[in-house]
């Protein structure tokens, strides 16, 4: 399981993830509203509400549901929410980045530090692991989209800069400007993906195993819990036999 992207997958396995569908759908739509009222309400102006609205697409949620989410923002009816981002260290000497949107600065932060207190880690200041990751897009499509070679070339043909494939499926990184052209192109060759988003791609990863894989494990559940938390990225690494015994 790599930090940036298959937390998603394990809690599938866990049998999970209908639970947190609800809270999902919220953060989303926190997302594209604050993404709507920074820019044009126009996806096709706005490339934040473009990635914004292909990552709630890849998740299911209503065309009515983005819409109005869009709309909040257009009525000035949204909450105002703070941008802010946590960087920190997990178990095993893991880095993390917590991306938040809040209307409460000061509970987002006691609550983000308490996870991490309580899990064997600790916040670190602006800027002390995030120059470890590189800013891009992800898209994320399941095995049954075709092998390594098949992705691989659609990849490729639709502009993308590097493809990670394995036996649960397939990640391919763009940049963030070319994230919405590559998702649509990419759409046409492998059918609609699991997930379309800006993620933190890290430069090295850290294998964790043992009880730093549980407690680190634990870590980022809390983390994702928490309502203002929009996403988790790490640079960790959690091979597939500690997995199963996470299961």
């Amino acid at each position: 399981m790599a930090g940036h992207s298959k937390f998603k997958n394990i809690m599938h396995r866990k049998g999970a993830q209908d639970k947190k569908r609800s809270a999902m759908f919220s953060k989303l739509s926190r997302e594209i509203t604050v993404a709507a009222k920074m820019g044009m309400p126009d996806p096709d102006m706005n490339p934040r509400l473009r990635a914004a609205v292909l990552a709630a697409k890849a998740q299911s949620m209503p065309k009515d549901n983005i819409q109005r989410s869009i709309d909040k923002a257009s009525k000035g009816d949204a909450e105002n929410y703070e941008e802010i981002r946590y960087e920190g260290f997990g178990p095993g000497g893991v880095s993390i980045i917590v991306e938040a949107l809040s209307d409460n600065r000061n509970r987002t932060a006691t609550n983000v530090r308490t996870a991490f207190s309580k899990h064997g880690g600790n916040l670190g200041a602006s800027g002390s692991v995030s120059h470890g990751f590189e800013r891009m897009g992800l898209i994320e499509y399941g095995a049954a989209a075709g092998d390594a070679d098949t992705v691989l070339e659609a990849a490729i043909e639709a502009g993308a800069d590097d493809v990670q494939s394995d036996e649960d499926g397939h990640e391919i990184w763009t940049t963030v400007d070319n994230l919405h052209t590559v998702a649509r192109a990419l759409e046409g060759a492998l059918g609609e993906p699991e997930a379309a988003k800006l993620a933190w791609k890290p430069a090295n990863e850290v294998e964790v195993r043992g009880d730093d894989a549980v407690l680190l494990m634990k870590l980022i559940d809390a983390l994702e819990e928490d309502d203002d938390v929009q996403t988790v990225s790490g640079n960790f690494n959690v091979p597939d036999d500690e997995l199963e015994k996470l299961a």
